[in-house]
């Protein structure tokens, strides 16, 4: 598993500044206290990983989430046991990085960087790099992302910033703007960190939450921080008249995947076993169970991928080809299960912003969305407009509201709802949606046989 020459170009980074030892203050949920916790790159040891568990049993409720950004959520954390945890997690490299309600992570890598021919740079050491030159920029905002993605031809997520490489020696750095993705410079990989950090930093200026809510001035003002010539390739680029740049917009809407999906597959010298919780949400014995597959297979280090799951690398002569089956009782292991087409958040009771039951729900939607997920369709149970589980749109969105769901069709949680339904009527529209389409299905009119379940006159 040694990476090959030509992606060591960039220098490890240095030591973590400005750490902070603990835990940031754990988020009021309807079951406690959540605690995040942010693992460097994505990965953590296998005793990480245990002391992960051990925490989650100890000193939270047993649940732990998994999140789109590679990150965990230990769940039912009191006020009692929020210190004991922090020092758990300290001890064992888990702690914060930073005390000023920064980002703890900033960077988001797929979880095979590092160990993937396709990538043409050396990802994992030019994500820490960024990390270590970002990490003591004053205000910037807590969910400010920046993806680094070495190969070609991936999909791309949503982000603030993204750094792709074009080739082996240079970096594209794309910023967000209202309108898609936007290229403004292009760069050796090693004044990538450097360039990076100054964007963020001013960026952290302007005072907003997300590069994308910046104004025309703002986002000017913000390259700038590079160089003139920078400046001028995006004044030049046509997006002061919201003309998405080719290289940014398109490319990351088509491509392979970001994430390797649920199942196993090899690759040269690697087997890969790709398991996702379902919903994000798994146990602290089911991880103990994932830790003991992975030492049973070789696998040193279990990453957490943006699928809200994680990825093991094991040797090619390693038993790993039955493995997964282990684990089935816990995990999504195959491509085809139908809850991987649907996101939902905790919901009621383990949130307290929501008023339905998202987890039991979603798992009935799923079956029910099954053929338009099979088509590549998309559907999201969300507890409330928060949209915690997936902020962006999606084909069919549930927003919960006073035990019923609102329906939103191709937009998101914050988005206006078309109808109001409780999950009943939910399913059986979803049963036509095959034959008209979702927004015949869900159309607000009276006329609709659903027998007044939908608060109207039947």
């Amino acid at each position: 598993m040694n990476v090959p020459a030509h992606r060591r170009a960039l220098p490890e980074a240095p030591g973590r500044r400005g750490w902070c030892p603990g835990l940031a203050r754990p988020m009021p949920t309807g079951d406690g206290l959540l605690a995040r916790v942010h693992p460097p790159l994505g990965m953590l040891s296998l005793g990480q990983a245990r002391a992960v568990a051990q925490g989650a049993r100890l000193f939270g409720n047993g649940h732990l989430d998994l999140t789109a950004r590679a990150n965990l959520q230990i769940r039912g954390v009191t006020e009692s046991t929020r210190a004991p945890l922090a020092r758990l997690l300290t001890e064992g490299g888990l702690g914060d990085r930073r005390g000023d309600g920064g980002p703890q992570r900033l960077t988001l890598t797929q979880p095979l960087a590092g160990h993937d021919p396709a990538e043409l740079i050396d990802v994992p050491s030019l994500a820490r790099s960024i990390e270590a030159a970002a990490l003591d920029i004053p205000g910037l905002p807590a969910k400010t992302l920046v993806v680094v993605e070495g190969r070609l031809d991936a999909a791309l997520p949503d982000a603030d910033c993204i750094v792709t490489a074009p080739d082996a020696a240079r970096v594209e750095i794309v910023i967000a703007a209202a309108d898609g993705m936007h290229t403004v410079t292009n760069l050796a990989a090693t004044e990538a960190p450097a360039a990076v950090a100054a964007l963020l930093a001013a960026f952290a200026r302007t005072g907003r939450r997300r590069m994308r809510d910046l104004s025309e001035v703002e986002r000017v003002s913000v390259l700038g921080s590079i160089a003139p010539a920078a400046n001028e390739q995006y004044l030049r680029s046509g997006a002061v008249a919201r003309s998405p740049s080719p290289s940014g917009g398109e490319r990351k809407k088509r491509g392979a995947p970001f994430a390797p999906q649920a199942g196993f597959r090899r690759q040269f010298d690697l087997q890969i076993l790709a398991l996702d919780a379902p919903f994000g949400r798994c146990t602290a014995d089911a991880l103990d169970r994932v830790v003991s597959v992975a030492r049973a297979i070789g696998a040193d280090t279990i990453r957490l991928s943006p699928t809200r799951g994680f990825v093991l690398l094991a040797p090619a002569d390693a038993p790993a080809g039955g493995v997964l089956a282990k684990l089935a009782a816990d995990f999504i292991v195959a491509p085809d299960d139908p809850r991987r087409s649907v996101d939902a958040c905790t919901g009621a009771p383990g949130c307290a912003s929501g008023s339905t039951s998202t987890l039991l729900d979603a798992e009935r939607l799923a079956q029910a969305f099954r053929p338009l997920g099979a088509q590549g369709l998309a559907a999201h149970v969300s507890g409330c407009t928060k949209g915690c589980a997936r902020p962006g749109p999606a084909d069919l969105t549930l927003v919960g509201a006073q035990g019923r769901y609102g329906i939103v069709i191709g937009g998101a949680p914050g988005d206006e709802p078309a109808i109001h339904l409780p999950i009943e009527a939910v399913l059986d529209r979803l049963g036509r949606a095959e034959t008209v389409g979702l927004a015949a299905a869900f159309a607000p009119n009276m006329a609709w046989p659903d027998n007044g379940r939908d608060g109207r006159p039947a």
